[in-house]
């Protein structure tokens, strides 16, 4: 059993070097031809996984003519002053610009970020941004693929459902979650949990998934989609808006009137009630965004390190951290998860239930 056990670890230890060594390769190939340390752009390394792009990179690889990248245009969509325009990103590659209806889109600074388009009779090289930007961008794809994975994991779960009602393998350890979150929402939220269960539900498997897919190093994973403010915005408003659209009347009564003391003290207490209603959804969505964004930065900034010391004997050490850090973050992307819903359900909780 030790034996095995000690095989199994040793897997692991392997796999993860592998999936540190292809996240540098996925990231940056261009810092594996610089001649010296100091040509390693790191603030470029790690913008270009942590921000979002127009297009899907799948791999990177460098040749006579400098890098080389193979990837998934993927459609630019804006409107500004009455036009629209749909185009893969494609169209925009090496400074490109097109010409419709009097505009001149192209791609604004930083490269492949941000769609900007310029007047003709505007002089200024900055541009203006778009009133309205839905392009489909690569977290967006990602979101789309999350939701794709998540639909299997519980198709598939159902379907082993209807034949045999004994949870094994793979559905029971689904089921152990499902019960694990249904756990949180009754103990938070009491005897009215059962509305609330599938939200719940969504909300960690969502972050949890997306958290995993952004760890993994290789398309189409490796998408810092919960790493992204409106991302984690977007969670935090629903909950939100779910607290409060459910909330009984003694959560009104005690937030604009705090009865039960001085009335003195309510000139003091029902702002500060009023702005906590506020902030709570405003800690779930910084948490959130954080902890990710800084996991990621952390681990991109530890393989940087191989490269801007320049020492084979250095570069162990940052293997090593660079491992134990990976490690902590599958362990905190799960944890992550539990902690926004957790709080989600708390705050529900605190709303919906009557004085008691």
């Amino acid at each position: 059993m030790v034996s095995k056990l000690k095989q199994i670890a040793l897997v692991i230890l392997m796999l993860l070097g592998l999936s540190c060594a292809t996240h540098l390769r996925a990231e940056n190939a261009e810092m594996l031809k610089a001649e010296e340390p100091e040509q390693l752009d790191m603030t470029e390394l790690i913008f270009h996984h942590v921000l979002d792009s127009y297009q899907w990179d799948i791999v990177g690889w460098e040749t006579e003519s400098g890098e080389q990248k193979l990837s998934i245009p993927l459609p630019v969509i804006a409107y500004y002053d009455g036009h629209f325009i749909c185009k893969l990103s494609s169209s925009f590659a090496e400074g490109k610009r097109i010409e419709e209806d009097g505009l001149v889109w192209y791609m604004g600074v930083p490269e492949g970020r941000v769609v900007e388009k310029l007047l003709l009779d505007t002089p200024s090289e900055k541009g203006i941004r778009p009133t309205l930007d839905i392009s489909v961008t690569r977290n967006v794809a990602s979101m789309w693929f999350s939701v794709i994975v998540i639909l299997l994991i519980f198709v598939s779960a159902a379907r082993a459902y209807r034949k045999s009602l004994v949870p094994h393998g793979a559905v029971g350890a689904v089921e152990a979650v499902v019960l694990f979150v249904k756990d949180i929402a009754d103990e938070q939220i009491g005897e009215k949990s059962a509305k609330y269960v599938p939200y719940m539900l969504s909300l960690f498997f969502f972050i949890w998934i997306n958290n995993i897919i952004g760890l993994i190093p290789v398309f189409p994973f490796s998408t810092n989609l919960s790493g992204n403010i409106a991302f984690t915005a977007t969670l935090a408003i629903g909950t939100f808006i779910l607290t409060n659209v459910n909330a009984s009347k003694h959560y009104w009564v005690h937030n604009f009137t705090v009865p039960g003391v001085p009335f003195v003290m309510k000139f003091i207490l029902v702002p500060i009630e009023i702005v906590t209603m506020f902030i709570r959804p405003f800690t779930l969505l910084v948490r959130l965004f954080a902890n990710v964004t800084g996991g990621h930065i952390i681990i991109l900034s530890l393989i940087s390190m191989i490269f801007i010391i320049g020492s084979l004997l250095m570069s162990l050490p940052s293997i090593l951290l660079t491992l134990i850090i990976f490690v902590l973050e599958i362990i905190f992307g799960a944890l992550q998860a539990y902690i926004f819903t957790l709080l989600s359900a708390l705050y529900i909780g605190l709303a919906v239930n009557e004085e008691h």
